[in-house]
């Protein structure tokens, strides 16, 4: 009797070791699945900022290490040639995560499927030309890029607009692509928001990582406003306001907020050529932080869509300090804003609206 329970437990011994092994084989099968690659498009992907740009999200800088992804990259008919070449350097680059690469001139093409658009491609200021003539453009480009969006890409499909001006660029393509959520269509403030960190990392001599909450209002232009009122810095002494380190009220309201509104005119005077590497960087930190979420405590800049928060007139695409969680921003509410900082606010959102108001003469 007794070596028939002896057999007995080894039996169920058995059984459960046997179960536990498919259980753990199961878990680590699941693990080992690659995801559903996703697919990015970015327009103007010849130029400075998409060759710059589709590396680092074919590298995983974008939607992370361990995302497969497709690119779909778009240019102008004369682009076409370059445009073939940067397929072939990402060929080339044997990006483990990278698993096609579709290269086009082509709109529709370019915009079928997509997942994720990041629109660098717009039709820049030139010397002489007058500032009506370059919104009539990109009202003309970006009128027919929504709509191929609008018809082509995936319902859910998120949008990043770098192309100036960001902010109304943004704005006519929302109108053209109305069945993509206004949640959805966003532009880059966050080149802004990084040059804001920077500038108080060198002022303090301290990390970049060290600074956060920064905030960049309104337009992506030299009226937007650098605001360092809630910027924290964590110091051996825990976190500590910015504001308080610096003890320079009179640099943080001229200087500092002059040099980020002028870096880019700054960069474009030293280097010859304007900032690329700094704008695709950017770009990836606003879709990584919008699709991945923001760290908890941390706010982002971003060019979202004004439902009225902190008196900003609805039907703007404004910059505002969001937080990000399960592929959704949402604004910051109950900030303190001081009466400079409501001043320049508010002379950030008038320019936005005389822009909206000249883009829709355009559309005339």
């Amino acid at each position: 009797m007794e070596h028939l329970e002896i057999v007995q437990k080894l039996l169920v011994l058995i059984v459960c070791f046997y179960l536990f092994w498919w259980i753990i084989k199961y878990f680590v099968n699941l693990l080992d699945t690659e995801k559903e690659p996703i697919r990015v498009l970015v327009t103007g992907a010849a130029g400075q900022i998409g060759y710059a740009l589709v590396p680092m999200v074919a590298r995983g800088a974008m939607l992370g290490p361990d995302q497969p992804v497709i690119l779909h990259m778009l240019d102008i008919e004369p682009a076409a040639e370059a445009l073939n070449g940067v397929k072939m350097e990402l060929i080339d680059a044997a990006f483990p995560l990278l698993k096609d690469v579709i290269a086009t001139t082509d709109v529709v093409e370019a915009c079928t499927g997509v997942d994720i658009a990041v629109m660098v491609g717009g039709f820049p200021r030139k010397e002489g030309t007058e500032r009506k003539d370059v919104m009539s453009k990109n009202v003309s480009i970006y009128k027919a890029q929504a709509s191929a969006l609008e018809k082509h890409a995936n319902t859910d499909c998120k949008v990043l607009v770098v192309a100036n001006p960001a902010n109304t660029n943004a704005l006519i393509l929302k109108e053209f692509a109305p069945s993509i959520p206004e949640k959805n269509i966003t532009c880059l403030t966050r080149l802004d928001h990084n040059r804001a960190l920077g500038q108080i990392s060198e002022r303090l001599d301290i990390q970049v990582s060290d600074v956060k909450n920064v905030i960049i209002w309104g337009n992506h232009s030299s009226t937007q406003y650098p605001d360092v009122s809630h910027a924290t810095v964590t110091s051996s002494d825990g976190q500590k306001p910015a504001r308080e380190l610096i003890a320079d009220d009179q640099w943080l309201r001229t200087e500092f907020i002059k040099t980020v509104q002028q870096r880019g005119a700054a960069i474009i005077k030293a280097r010859k050529l304007s900032s690329a590497l700094s704008a695709a960087s950017s770009a990836c930190d606003h879709i990584c932080d919008w699709v991945l979420g923001t760290p908890k405590g941390t706010w982002v800049s971003m060019g979202v869509y004004s439902d009225g928060s902190y008196g900003i007139p609805s039907g703007l695409i404004y910059s505002f300090p969001v937080t990000c969680e399960k592929g959704e921003w949402s604004i910051v509410q109950g900030l303190k804003i001081d009466e400079f900082s409501r001043t320049k606010m508010d002379a950030t959102a008038n320019e936005l609206i005389e822009e909206k108001s000249l883009a829709y003469s355009c559309l005339n």
